[in-house]
């Protein structure tokens, strides 16, 4: 018989621990420890059990393994992340920030599934049906063959199942349903846990895919113990800003295809739309070339993406000037700035320097600080560049300009968007990366700074 010991659990992270602590050693959050019985120890030694010959271990190249077949949802952004399509007996867990539009998306999948001749049954558990109905409505998801069930209980959810037999399931959230096999509220990760495990066996044992939505924290990370993205086959992360229409969705992992595509769509007052070709989406629409702007050629996932840097530099009045970004890392832009005045010769120091891109999205790479810095040139010499001119590389803090990743993609891109002059790592430093950027501006040379 085991022994119990008394212990603490988190009950956001579920690390555990034999003191109480104030703060959780794992997630790192305030007042979630809280007392719990764990069992310690074995009185007997455990038995080996006899392998049958079904299931004796194999040279692996013995095993022949099936094709993996992926059935398309009908969504071609998603099934691009995805891998091409859902693979039957699959957990997908889709989490995102609250309002990103996570169940308008997967509702648009059962939808699309549903006018497929497939039998769907979405489950919500935070939602009445008359609720997803009307957003069904608006969104023109409306189908027989698209079944609505607002529960919270696991065992009657799985009743469900065996009621309405069907292809696909969704269940929105995966935090809001609770077992009656579980002490605890929904949310705490006991609970999250044996729901998670219980509806993934029920996919496994009948090949039905299975689709999840799941919270996440203040911090951006889905809440529950870290368990439940290791239990799950394919975790996808919807991203955007909700004062913008733009959304991205990734794969954080994907047993069944690759991890680094990227989905682009746009939310509507008709519900979410696909951008095929989101090209246009990051440039501004002026047509006549202004100061502090330049473009530079992103990868996001296997996708080439242009976008483009604006910075503005006012003399300050404070006696610290200020340093505003949008889009971009500000430790990233207070290092080229330090880069700038250092290797070039700019005097940035009494300066309000303000960088943004364009659209709402966010430039996290490297590859992006060639742009960053032209543009803020650009913005100090009061020149500007011509709409043909586009900066890809990463800058050192020696001055030197680095080569980046996929630099064929990014240069068959500019070709494709019609940029003639992509000033890059040809240039070894940023001083002659400035001379060939401003050589091109539509200025006598007599006119162009030197740095």
């Amino acid at each position: 018989m085991a022994r119990t010991t008394a212990s603490f659990r988190c009950t956001e992270c579920g690390w555990t621990t034999l003191k109480w602590a104030g703060r959780c050693g794992e997630c790192q959050a305030w007042g979630t420890v809280v007392e719990a019985a764990e069992q310690t120890g074995i009185t007997r030694a455990l038995k080996p059990v006899a392998v049958s010959d079904e299931r004796v271990a194999r040279p692996i190249t013995a095993i022949t393994a099936p094709e993996v077949e992926h059935q398309p949802s009908g969504i071609h952004e998603f099934d691009r992340v995805l891998g091409g399509g859902i693979v039957p007996g699959a957990t997908i867990l889709l989490s995102g920030e609250p309002g990103v539009g996570k169940s308008t998306l997967l509702l648009e999948v059962a939808s699309k599934a549903a006018q497929g001749g497939q039998r769907v049954l979405y489950v919500s558990a935070e939602e009445s049906v008359n609720q997803v109905r009307m957003r069904a409505q608006r969104t023109d998801a409306l189908h027989d063959n698209l079944y609505l069930a607002a529960e919270t209980d696991l065992a009657t959810i799985i009743g469900q199942v065996d009621q309405v037999q069907p292809q696909l399931l969704i269940v929105d959230s995966v935090q809001t349903v609770s077992s009656s096999l579980n002490d605890g509220l929904a949310g705490q990760p006991g609970q999250v846990r044996e729901v998670a495990s219980t509806l993934i066996r029920v996919a496994k044992d009948r090949g039905l895919p299975l689709l999840l939505v799941g919270h996440v924290t203040k911090d951006g990370t889905i809440a529950g113990p870290r368990v439940l993205e290791h239990l799950v086959d394919v975790v996808c992360q919807f991203e955007g800003d909700r004062q913008t229409a733009l959304r991205f969705i990734r794969a954080h992992k994907n047993r069944f295809g690759p991890t680094d595509e990227v989905g682009c769509f746009e939310m509507t007052g008709d519900g979410i739309a696909e951008v095929a070709d989101p090209s246009g989406l990051f440039m501004s629409r002026g047509s006549a070339p202004v100061s502090g702007t330049c473009v530079t050629i992103s990868v996001e996932g296997r996708r080439a993406l242009p976008v483009e840097v604006q910075a503005l530099i006012v003399k300050s009045s404070a006696p610290q000037p200020r340093r505003v970004t949008n889009g971009v890392d500000s430790s990233r832009v207070a290092m080229l700035l330090a880069v700038l005045e250092r290797r070039a010769g700019m005097k940035l120091s009494e300066n309000d320097v303000y960088v943004s891109t364009v659209g709402g999205i966010r430039l996290t790479e490297p590859g992006a600080d060639l742009a960053i810095a032209l543009a803020i040139a650009s913005a100090y010499s009061d020149k500007s560049f011509p709409g043909t001119l586009a900066a890809v590389g990463e800058i050192s803090l020696a001055g030197e300009i680095r080569p980046v990743s996929h630099a064929k993609q990014r240069a068959s891109e500019a070709r494709r968007l019609g940029f003639t002059t992509l000033v890059d790592s040809n240039s070894a430093h940023l001083r002659d990366a400035m001379r060939t950027a401003f050589a091109t501006a539509e200025t006598v040379q007599a006119d162009v700074p030197q740095f």
